[in-house]
């Protein structure tokens, strides 16, 4: 009798258990944009930044998603540093860290930039939430010296930190008016279109391996 007690008890935990489990994997995936104002939607609409387009395309795609906005024009990446545990939440499973541009742009030393983004990366791996890194490419009139400095600056903190680079956030706008704004630095909603149709893939294999681990 003891025993059959025993078993129906050992039963009913199982099913709590799996119950549990299931009703976390049915919980919404949550993402953070977090980044400049590549990141922010500077100058567009309601609707048309880049962090609504990807969550309208990943759940179009099936993926019970939420894509916050964590973006802050201008941000540099010591600004990044420095607001980065009020700016992510508790509960974050992804963070799409994307900067680097303005520290470029106003021609700060790479070596600060690398300390920045390598101190957001080790502050997030220790909250244990996944990041997918978003590159960013040094302009050629800076000269070839900041430029190789600045540009392997992803690379090199994606593979100390195993997590999935996308080497360049502006990656087929860059360079075409179209896509751009007046001032030929930020997307317009068209270009924010082709940025998600481009990185989409990528997020997809994140949220994945973040699910899958934990």
């Amino acid at each position: 009798m003891a025993f059959k007690h025993t078993l129906a008890a050992a039963f009913i935990l199982f099913l709590a258990i799996s119950s549990a489990i299931s009703s976390a994997r049915a919980e919404t995936f949550r993402i953070v944009g977090f980044g400049d104002s590549l990141m922010a939607g500077f100058g567009l609409g309601p609707g048309e930044g880049f962090t609504d387009k990807l969550q309208a395309a990943l759940r179009a795609r099936g993926h019970d998603v939420t894509v916050a906005n964590a973006g802050v024009s201008g941000d540099t990446s010591s600004g990044g540093l420095s607001r980065l545990d009020w700016s992510v939440p508790d509960g974050t499973q992804l963070v799409i860290l994307e900067l680097g541009a303005n520290d470029m742009l106003r021609g700060v030393s790479p070596e600060i930039t690398q300390k920045n983004l390598d101190d957001m990366l080790a502050k997030l791996k220790q909250r244990k939430i996944a990041v997918l890194l978003a590159g960013m490419r040094a302009a050629p009139n800076l000269g070839a010296e900041y430029q190789t400095a600045f540009d392997t600056i992803y690379p090199k903190l994606a593979e100390k930190y195993g997590v999935p680079l996308y080497p360049f956030f502006l990656d087929g706008v860059a360079g075409q008016s179209g896509l751009q704004l007046e001032d030929g630095l930020h997307p317009n909603a068209g270009g924010v279109d082709r940025m998600v149709e481009r990185i989409l893939p990528t997020v997809e294999k994140a949220i994945a391996a973040a699910d899958g681990g934990a």
